[in-house]
């Protein structure tokens, strides 16, 4: 069994257009995304698992949108590089009480 890669994502955005909807931007990995799912427990941190190989821990998201993060069942991930967009996809938000991390790792 491989092993996850897991980052700590501590430069991110969270925006939401007129109609509701977020988009979070993130720095663009090497590798694609594959059925990508964003973990939420409605507290600082979130966890964007991109592909079976890479986790994406999301720190302390702004309480300004953790209850829009909260109601929404996917939002659109935007991942750039020096101004420019590398990729973009849905993923789907799956809320659960406790955040699952590979390897045993905890968020505090």
């Amino acid at each position: 069994m491989s092993e996850s890669l897991v980052e700590q994502e501590k430069n991110f955005n969270i925006l939401k257009n007129p109609a509701g909807d977020l988009m979070i931007l993130i720095r663009a990995r090497l590798d694609d995304s594959n059925h990508p799912k964003i973990i939420y427990n409605g507290g600082k941190h979130a966890v964007l698992y991109r592909n079976d190989g890479n986790v994406v821990v999301l720190d302390f998201i702004h309480p300004s949108v953790r209850a829009d993060l909260e109601r929404v069942l996917n939002l659109l991930v935007v991942e750039a590089h020096d101004g420019s967009i590398i990729r973009e996809y849905m993923a789907e938000v799956k809320h659960m009480k406790e955040i699952p991390l590979p390897n045993g790792l905890q968020l505090n």
